[in-house]
C-alpha cells in the first residue's frame, strides 16, 4: 500500500527521482524507486507498523526561512549553501577543520586521511566565522575534521569563535589526545569549550577493532576522566552497526548514567553508509524504532520506547529523542515536552538553546532528593541543580542514497559551512554514489 509520496536520488547516478513510501510484506514501512538507467532500488525506513509510523509524524510547521538563502537553479539537493526553497534556518554547524586523523577508522563518513593534508588557515576560518554570523547566526558550532585536535592551534580557534560572537563549541573527537595529554582538556575549557562530543562504540576493544580499526576502549575511559576533571561536559556518541555492537546499546547507557554529571547524555548514530565506509549496507539498517526497542530492552525497560518522540524543528523521522531526571537512589523520570509538541524544541533556535544548555560541562552538581525540590537559596540555584541532573538520550538517522527523502532534507539544520557553497545540509554535503562519488564534499 502507498502511504505517501516524496523525492530521492538514484544510488548509483544521483539522479533526482520520484518515489514512495509502501508498506512491505513484513508490515513495514519502505521507500521505493526506480532509475531509468539503472533500475529500481527498495529501503527499509521504518522497521515498525503503519500506526507507529504515523504517530511519529507529529512536528513543528514553524517556517524559519534560512537567512539571505540563494535562489535554486537545479532543485534539491544540488543548489544547498542553503538555498531558498530550504525551511529551517542552521541550528549546529560542522565546520571542518582539518582532513587530517590519528586513525582510519572503516566507517568514516569524511574518509579522513586519505587526501593530501591540509588545515583550513586561520584567515579562512575567520571568513567562515563571519559568514555564519552574516546568515543567522550565532549557531552552535561542531569543530569536526578529520580529528580537530590534531592542531596545535585549537584553542585559538575556540577564542577567535568567542570573539565573533558565538557562545556554544562542541569538539568531535575520537579523544585520543584527550587522554594521551592530561592538561589539554583544562586548555580547551579555558579557551572555551564547552563540550566533547566523544566517539564512544562500546566497552568492548572488538566493536573498536571492527569500527575504529584498532582497541581504544582504555583511550576512551581516560578522555572521560581528563574532560570531567576539567568540567568540560560529555555527550557519548556510539555508532551503532548491524552484528557489529546493537546489542550494546544498554551497557553504554548504563555506563553514561554511572558517569553522570560529567556524562551529560549518550547520543546515537546508527551507522551511515556514505563516505569510506567498510561495511555492507544490510538488507534492514538501523531504524528508529529499532533502535528504541534495542534501547528499552537492553535497559530493563528503565528507558521506554514509548518515552521517545521525534524531532520537533527537523523533520521527525530524523531524529528521537528524551530527557530525564535523576534522583538521588538512581531512578529515572521521564521529563515532560512542550505543551502541544511532540519534543522540547519546535524552532532551530530552540533546537541550539537546548543542547547549550543540557551538554554544557559549567556548574556544580547536585542530586535532587526522591519527590522534593532541593532546597535552594534562589530559583536560579535549583533550576542550576535541576539542569545538571538531567540526562538526555537521543539519535540522529542520518540518510544516504538508498533512502535520501528530500522533503526530510528540506527540513535540515544540521550544516556543514565550506568557502565553496557556504551552509550546506550534513547528510547533502557527506552524500554519496555507490562509487563513493560526491555532490559537494569533492567539488
Amino acid at each position: 500500500m502507498i502511504i505517501g509520496r516524496t523525492k530521492s536520488v538514484c544510488p548509483v547516478c544521483l539522479k533526482v527521482l520520484q518515489a514512495e513510501k509502501v508498506t512491505g510484506t513484513d508490515g513495514y514501512i519502505y521507500m521505493e524507486k526506480t532509475c531509468p538507467e539503472h533500475g529500481s532500488f527498495s529501503s527499509l525506513i521504518w522497521e515498525d507498523r503503519l500506526p507507529g509510523y504515523m504517530r511519529w509524524s507529529i512536528s513543528s510547521s514553524v517556517s524559519e526561512p534560512p537567512v539571505d538563502g540563494k535562489k535554486p537553479e537545479k532543485g534539491c539537493p544540488y543548489d544547498c549553501g542553503l538555498c531558498t526553497d530550504h525551511l529551517r534556518k542552521g541550528c549546529c554547524v560542522l565546520l571542518e577543520l582539518t582532513n587530517r586523523c590519528n586513525l582510519r577508522c572503516p566507517v568514516c563518513f569524511a574518509s579522513a586521511g586519505e587526501a593530501a593534508p591540509h588545515d583550513l588557515s586561520m584567515e579562512e576560518i575567520e571568513k567562515q566565522y563571519d559568514y555564519l554570523m552574516a546568515h543567522g547566526g550565532p549557531f552552535n558550532i561542531q569543530l569536526s575534521g578529520g580529528e580537530p585536535t590534531m592542531r596545535d592551534d585549537l584553542p585559538a580557534i575556540i577564542r577567535l569563535g568567542r570573539e565573533k560572537g558565538f557562545s556554544f563549541f562542541q569538539l568531535n573527537t575520537n579523544g585520543i589526545r584527550l587522554a594521551e595529554e592530561t592538561e589539554y582538556a583544562e586548555t580547551l575549557k579555558n579557551a572555551g569549550l564547552n563540550t566533547v562530543f566523544l566517539q564512544f562504540d562500546g566497552l568492548d576493544d572488538n566493536v573498536y577493532i571492527t569500527l575504529r580499526g584498532k582497541p581504544l576502549l582504555d583511550i576512551k575511559r581516560k578522555a572521560i576522566e581528563n574532560c570531567a576533571s576539567a568540567g568540560l561536559g560529555i555527550v557519548l556518541v556510539p555508532v551503532i552497526a548491524r552484528d557489529v555492537n546493537e546489542d550494546k546499546a544498554g551497557k553504554i547507557l548504563q555506563f553514561a548514567l554511572d558517569n553522570m554529571p560529567a556524562v551529560r547524555g549518550v547520543h546515537f548514530q546508527p551507522v551511515s553508509y556514505f563516505g569510506r565506509c567498510g561495511l555492507d549496507r544490510p538488507d534492514k539498517p538501523v531504524t528508529i524504532p529499532a533502535m528504541l526497542r534495542l534501547i528499552e530492552e537492553q535497559t530493563g525497560g528503565l528507558m521506554k520506547a514509548s518515552d521517545f518522540s521525534g524531532g520537533g524543528a527537523e523533520n521527525p523521522y530524523c531524529s528521537f529523542h528524551a530527557s530525564y531526571m535523576r534522583h538521588s537512589n538512581g531512578s529515572l523520570k521521564l521529563l515532560q515536552k512542550k505543551s502541544g509538541s511532540c519534543c522540547c524544541c519546535t524552532t532551530s533556535d530552540d533546537s541550539r538553546e537546548f543542547v547549550a544548555n543540557q551538554w554544557d560541562g559549567e556548574g556544580e552538581r547536585f542530586l535532587l532528593p526522591d519527590g522534593e525540590m532541593s532546597e535552594t537559596s534562589s530559583l536560579d540555584d535549583f533550576l542550576e541543580q535541576a539542569r545538571q541532573n538531567t540526562f538526555a538520550v537521543s539519535g540522529m538517522i542520518f540518510q544516504d542514497a538508498f533512502n535520501l527523502d528530500l522533503d526530510r532534507l528540506k527540513r535540515c539544520y544540521i550544516c556543514e559551512v565550506g568557502s565553496e557553497h557556504g551552509m550546506v545540509p550534513f547528510c547533502a554535503y557527506n552524500l554519496t554514489d555507490i562509487q563513493g562519488r560526491s555532490l559537494y564534499r569533492n567539488g
